[in-house]
């Protein structure tokens, strides 16, 4: 997709209509591990604790020593706020006994959902002696855990193509999980052409689209190197010579995030899980746009 919309066409009368009609919120967040970084996590959940989302999730690290760190702000999140907290759970460099005794740990203390992932190996080679499919079996072994799982419009990087990561969606489907979130995307036809492959292959969970705002056209960029997901030429351009013009940078982010579900709540989704990078500004603007505020009924 190569054309933005933007102003009247961007919040006309019909999309207006359509966000009325009810809108679901999901926010990631990511430990912090400086004073500083805690400082700005706290103001963000504070903020963004005004949307009522459906649930929120924290992202585990790569180092499973750190369990009880995110563990604790897990809990303090949910006693804070009353959310929903979704711990990302991870199989890389841990054993099955300590992954069925954190998993245990959670249900026992109230925490219900999980978000199920291999997780990234730290020198780029996995060897993992388990997947995110045999984590989705295990959970649902101890109890019946509400799982979400990783899907990837754009092909994971490490999958040899986009059948076998397809079918490996599949089997972490038909495993128990009762979501995907997706990978974050730009290419609006991308994702829907995704969405289409996984109804044509019997998938019937919802594939929930990941929105990255954008306040940070660098720090995407090296996102990107990670993932296979390419940006629009569109995207491009409308960065292009503002690399060091970060308020602009951030207003642009808000029309990109826009424009995306916009196009996307006239193609009947309505539910957007926002990688807030542990900041509430754009997240908490772009959800006032659509009518997801503080006491709203549309959550």
């Amino acid at each position: 997709m190569d054309v933005l919309y933007v102003g009247s066409e961007l919040l006309d009368d019909q999309f207006m209509l359509n966000v009325s009609n009810g809108i679901n919120v999901s926010f990631e967040f990511f430990p912090p591990h400086n004073e500083g970084m805690k400082k700005i996590f706290w103001q963000s959940i504070t903020k963004l604790s005004e949307l009522a989302p459906v649930f929120v999730s924290v992202t585990s690290g790569v180092n499973f020593r750190n369990s009880d760190y995110v563990y604790n702000i897990i809990q303090e999140i949910k006693c804070r706020t009353g959310w929903t907290v979704a711990p990302h759970l991870t199989c890389i460099d841990v054993t099955l006994q300590q992954l069925t005794a954190l998993a245990e740990k959670y249900w026992n203390n109230g925490i219900r959902h999980i978000v199920a992932l291999r997780g990234d190996p730290v020198d780029k080679v996995c060897q993992s002696a388990m997947y995110a499919i045999d984590l989705v079996v295990l959970l649902k072994r101890i109890a019946n855990f509400d799982i979400s799982v990783a899907a990837y419009p754009e092909v994971h990087p490490e999958a040899i193509s986009a059948q076998s990561d397809l079918l490996y969606l599949k089997k972490k489907i038909d495993a128990g999980a009762n979501r995907a979130i997706t990978q974050f995307f730009f290419d609006v036809e991308k994702y829907l052409k995704f969405r289409d492959l996984c109804v044509s292959s019997g998938i019937s969970i919802p594939i929930v689209p990941g929105i990255l705002p954008v306040f940070d056209f660098c720090q995407l960029k090296r996102f990107l190197t990670f993932t296979r997901v390419v940006l629009p030429r569109w995207v491009l351009s409308v960065f292009d010579g503002l690399e060091s013009d970060k308020n602009t940078q951030k207003m642009i982010g808000i029309v990109i995030a826009m424009e995306i579900i916009r196009i996307l709540i006239r193609e009947e989704v309505r539910d957007f899980h926002f990688y807030t990078l542990n900041r509430f500004e754009l997240t908490y603007a772009i959800c006032s746009m659509l009518g997801v505020r503080k006491n709203s009924k549309g959550v």
